[in-house]
């Protein structure tokens, strides 16, 4: 006999159940009408991209290490998009000259990276991206990151839920530049500090300590003291009078929980000034769930003009587990408003219209013909969290009144068809 398939999906990777893809569809739908009150329209793109694309900006190790990377039949070198933002970036610049701006997108693509599965991040996943070009000043910040904000309240989240991170990468590279760091240390400095919370402490301020030697001391005490760190830099500083009036903006809009943070520099290369991270404050989830930043620069990998641009990506597995966690995630609640089931044997074409005319006013119907008894359908319609069943016999379809049963509180009732489908929308 031959070997039988697993029935498990591909490692990392996720099926949708029918309760799975009515929480995605859930998602979706508050993603996509906050982001569209904000005057945001949706795109889309193929899943395929040239590597070199991710390669130029995104960062070696993220092709070399975390990419679904092939050569084609054509020899070309093809990746399953690891992220949207170097995709959204060759769009506009190919149309650039067509384009009214500022240019408000978002997409909800399909995602794909190859590493380890872990709580939180999968080998394959949705993200919402909200990406704004052309404002090259912090209304532009300001913006997106008041977007991600009211996208946590459409989902319930208070304000104590959750933090908004925040960093100005031109702010810390002035901090380099007055320890005189050259390029390749402060890059190497940048990457430290990324992954400073991931690492045990002693082995940070060890690597600190190859780089900055004696001025190390100085340099940790500047991460927890964020009055001195702008001190440093200078107060004057056009990096810091950006993300002072960016905090401050966003305190006078209403959004408070703002946490200015040092060690925030985001993975991506191409980021190139304020860098974001809403931030889940609840003790089993404590970890960041999406963010974003300004990118200035991407543009120019496709012509010699740069466009200002800023925007971020929020994952669908981090959003669940933060609903999860806060038991923000509503119930499911089928599609399916009512289960027409046939009682005995009745004329066909009597039950598929009448199921057509409920159809017809509103109600979504299933139709089951192939009960035994009244139990059986019961039961299938209770697996399917139908609210509703019909019972139509001989005698409802010569009389026109109906059986009508709530399967939530179990009440019967006999109705006419006007009656079935104002009682089951009601």
């Amino acid at each position: 006999m031959a070997k039988k398939l697993d029935t498990n999906p591909y490692k990392g990777v996720r099926d949708f159940y029918p309760e799975d893809m009515w929480v995605e569809k859930y998602l979706f739908r508050i993603m996509r009408e906050v982001v569209e009150r904000f005057g945001y329209i949706e795109y889309g793109a193929s899943p395929l991209e040239p590597s070199e694309l991710y390669k130029e900006k995104s960062g070696e190790e993220i092709v070399n290490e975390q990419t679904y990377s092939f050569t084609d039949r054509g020899n070309r070198e093809v990746t399953l998009r690891p992220e949207m933002t170097p995709t959204v970036a060759r769009m506009v610049a190919g149309r650039k000259r067509d384009l009214p701006f500022p240019l408000r997108w978002y997409s909800i693509p399909n995602l794909f990276r190859y590493e380890s599965p872990q709580r939180g991040r999968l080998r394959e996943h949705y993200q919402l991206n909200v990406d704004v070009f052309g404002i090259s000043n912090i209304e532009g910040e300001i913006e997106v990151i008041s977007i991600a904000h009211s996208i946590m309240k459409a989902f319930g989240a208070s304000e104590g839920d959750f933090s908004i991170l925040i960093n100005s990468r031109k702010l810390m590279k002035a901090l380099f530049e007055s320890y005189e760091l050259n390029d390749e240390d402060s890059l190497i400095l940048s990457k430290l500090l990324d992954k400073k919370e991931k690492v045990d402490k002693k082995i940070f301020e060890e690597s600190v300590e190859k780089i900055l030697k004696d001025k190390t001391s100085e340099f940790l005490l500047l991460l927890t003291s964020h009055d001195k760190l702008l001190d440093k830099v200078g107060k004057d500083h056009p990096a810091t009078t950006t993300l002072i009036g960016l905090i401050e903006s966003l305190d006078k809009l209403g959004i408070k929980n703002i946490a200015f943070t040092p060690t925030l520099m985001r993975g991506f290369d191409y980021y190139t000034d304020i860098v974001f991270e809403v931030f889940d404050n609840h003790p089993d989830n404590n970890r960041s769930l999406f963010g974003g930043g300004r990118y200035d620069s991407l543009l120019e990998l496709f012509s010699n003009d740069s466009l200002p641009a800023i925007g971020f990506g929020m994952g669908d597995v981090t959003i669940r587990d933060f609903l999860e966690t806060h038991n923000l995630l509503p119930k499911y609640r089928p599609e399916t408003n009512a289960l027409l089931a046939t009682i005995g044997t009745i004329d066909r074409d009597q039950v598929l219209e009448l199921t057509q005319r409920l159809r017809n006013g509103g109600v979504s119907v299933a139709l089951n013909t192939i009960a035994k008894k009244p139990a059986d359908a019961i039961k299938g319609a209770l697996k399917l969290g139908i609210p509703y069943i019909i019972f139509v016999g001989e005698d409802e379809l010569t009389n026109k009144i109906y059986t009508l049963k709530n399967l939530t509180t179990e009440s019967t009732e006999s109705l006419s068809e006007e009656e079935l489908i104002k009682k089951i929308q009601s």
